[in-house]
């Protein structure tokens, strides 16, 4: 590799802030606040608005979608010609 054309790749703790997790992992973001982490040295912090931890989509917390009502407002609007039985 061609040297100092690369970013700094050190430890940066990321913060969500919706739900208060923070998680350690390199990268090459410098932010400008600092934090003490769980092994006692100083890390520059991320804040994050939404991570893994608290996103609906990996926390299963989303949203199901009724498909009963998806079906009733198909008969509704067709009929029965809408629905053929397959043979």
């Amino acid at each position: 590799m061609k040297k100092n054309i690369h970013p700094d790749y050190d430890y940066v703790v990321f913060r969500d802030g919706s739900c208060g997790k923070t998680f350690r992992i390199r990268s090459t973001c410098k932010p400008s606040e600092t934090i003490v982490w769980e092994d006692g040295k100083t890390y520059p912090l991320y804040n994050l608005d939404v991570s893994s931890a608290s996103h609906p989509a990996y926390t299963g917390e989303q949203r199901k979608v009724s498909s009963e009502g998806r079906v009733a407002r198909f008969k509704q609007r067709f009929g029965s010609r809408g629905l053929k039985k397959a043979d």
